[in-house]
This record gives C-alpha cells, structure tokens and sequence, in this order.
C-alpha cells in the first residue's frame, strides 16, 4: 500500500510543529526557573545584611530587664 506523499510532508509539518512547541515550553520553563533561583539568591543576600544578635547581647538584655523591675520595685517602695 503506498501513501500520498502529501501525507508525509503533513506528517514531518505536524512533527516539526510539536517539537517546536514543547522546545518553547521548556525554553519558558527553564527561564521561569531561572529567574526564580535568581530572585532567591537576591532574598538571600538582602537576607544576610540585617546582622544576628547573639546570645550574649540577648542575656544582657534580659538582665537589663530584670534590673529596671527591681528599680522600679524599689521606687514604688516595694522590698524584694
């Protein structure tokens, strides 16, 4: 049985379009991709400028904390 060769030029027209079309979706993908991963560095790195207390500089807080209480209990005349 021997075909039409119109049928393979639609056919090889019908391939070259599909895989046109998925090159160009994965094209897209790759980019989106892409920029996401670069939008996360950049959260990163805006991330990192804040710096991070220490513990040191928390339990100096905290025992600031604790000594204005006991100023103000003392200024209220309260004995601790």
């Amino acid at each position: 049985m021997e075909q039409d060769p119109n049928f393979y030029i639609i056919i090889g027209i019908f391939a070259v379009l599909i895989v046109s079309i998925v090159s160009a979706l994965g094209l897209r993908g790759w980019r989106d991709w892409i920029t996401l991963k670069r939008s996360e560095l950049d959260t990163m790195r805006r991330g990192s400028d804040t710096p991070v207390p220490s513990a040191t500089s928390r339990i100096e807080v905290a025992d600031l904390k604790e000594r204005v209480k006991r100023l103000e209990a003392i200024a209220a005349g309260i004995d601790i």
